[in-house]
């Protein structure tokens, strides 16, 4: 795939006065831009094939091109293949949600019975590197920076998982400098003090990284893409390591080579076609299901929401029918996929989707840093970095855990045992 550079998006003009120097200057000096196609130092190139391979279908996807009649015959075949997906994420679907929500339906609860996994995210650090437009954490936004000493990650911990829960997935933001992988490490051997399942959501690492987090007890790890569009992907992400499209795109397998027994990984939809990036985000799984098929892979669905600084961020187009349409379209190509839907979401949509589809919900989501405590108990922290984006679904584990039983699911803790 070739590089050129192209104009910056306009909709970032709520971000800070730094930040939008930062990005004048970039603009006004081409030659200072960095190709995103170029590895950076230090990074792992492992040479795999999927890259290609899911770029080749993106750039000759023209979702206008399909018809009713094109949707009709993909619902009717028992295995759904990469022809059929296009069709069903295309706009002639539409009609046929319903129809697509009942085959979906039947096929989770063929391969997962009426269960439901329940988890929550864990910020130990704010800082983040990359100047991403679309980012509470990016570098040049003033907000509270915060990082987490071991005691009082170990502090949230205790606390989160006195309410109950058994899996934890940790986040950070994306600076080497302040979470190291020591750091992470460290934090991942403590989660498995009090959890049977640990995954991280950190900046992607190479191989030998994640082999190291992984004797530090994690089981998973999840990447977002952000976008899988070149074009879109350069002007969003301005500056940082981030700015690296390849090595970003090759994190869930390196993870797979470190001997992780899980990825997940999505792109954020409505950072440019959602369509062609909800096409991306099937086929960058579904390549590494066939790769690697001992492991278990994840799609998310996470869409666009307002961040501190700039509450001007939404999704373009992606509203709750399309989303809905593009998750069952998942469930039907990749039948043995675990679904995350996360708190961005409206408690009536999550309610909803899995029912259909979703297998995996988030529950006693806080978005910000060392706030369990305020948040789980009442009391007040001094402590607390500021947030990466605005919830929208903000119950407890035990008002899910609730909800999800009253709707006749079954909640799931934990599936896996170490013998």
């Amino acid at each position: 795939m070739e590089y050129q550079k192209n104009q910056f998006l306009i909709d970032s003009d709520a971000l800070s006065e730094q930040a939008l120097q930062k990005k004048h200057e970039l603009e006004n000096n081409p030659a200072s831009r960095t190709n995103p196609l170029e590895y950076q130092s230090g990074q792992e190139q492992i040479q795999s094939d999927i890259y290609e391979k899911v770029i080749s279908h993106v750039k000759s996807y023209d979702a206008s091109s399909y018809t009713g009649l094109d949707v009709q015959r993909a619902l009717q075949h028992e295995n759904t293949n990469i022809e059929d997906l296009k069709a069903m994420l295309s706009p002639a679907a539409e009609p046929f949600l319903e129809q697509m929500a009942e085959q979906a339906r039947i096929e989770t609860r063929k391969h997962f019975g009426n269960t439901v996994y329940l988890f929550t995210p864990l910020y130990i650090a704010n800082y983040c590197e990359n100047y991403c437009v679309y980012c509470g954490f990016n570098c040049y936004n003033h907000i509270r920076r915060m990082k987490l000493t071991l005691e009082q990650i170990e502090h949230e911990m205790q606390i989160i998982a006195d309410s109950g829960m058994e899996e934890i997935l940790i986040l950070t933001g994306e600076s080497k400098a302040q979470s190291d992988i020591t750091y992470i490490g460290e934090a991942c051997k403590l989660a498995r003090k009090y959890f049977r399942m640990v995954g991280v959501e950190i900046y992607p690492v190479n191989t030998e990284d994640y082999a190291y987090l992984h004797t530090c007890g994690v089981d998973y790890v999840t990447v977002f893409q952000e976008t899988y569009d070149l074009e879109k992907y350069e002007q969003l992400h301005l500056a940082g390591h981030k700015r690296v499209f390849p090595y970003r795109f090759d994190a869930q397998e390196r993870a797979l080579r470190g001997g992780m027994r899980g990825v997940a990984g999505s792109a954020l939809l409505g950072l440019s076609d959602f369509r062609k990036d909800a096409l991306a985000t099937a086929l960058h799984m579904y390549y590494l299901q066939r790769k690697y098929s001992h492991a278990e892979i994840s799609l998310s669905c996470p869409r666009l929401r307002p961040i501190m600084n700039n509450q001007t961020i939404n999704p373009q187009d992606v509203h709750e029918k399309q989303l809905c349409q593009i998750l069952c379209a998942y469930r039907l190509f990749l039948p043995f996929a675990g679904i995350t839907v996360s708190s961005r979401e409206s408690k009536s949509f999550r309610d909803g989707i899995v029912k259909i589809c979703a297998t995996k919900i988030s529950a006693g989501v806080s978005t910000g840093i060392g706030d369990h405590e305020s948040k789980y108990n009442g009391t007040e922290s001094q402590t607390e970095g500021d947030e990466q984006f605005e919830i929208n679904d903000g119950r407890s584990f035990a008002q899910m855990y609730q909800d999800m039983s009253a709707e006749g699911l079954q909640p799931v803790l934990n599936d896996y045992l170490y013998i």
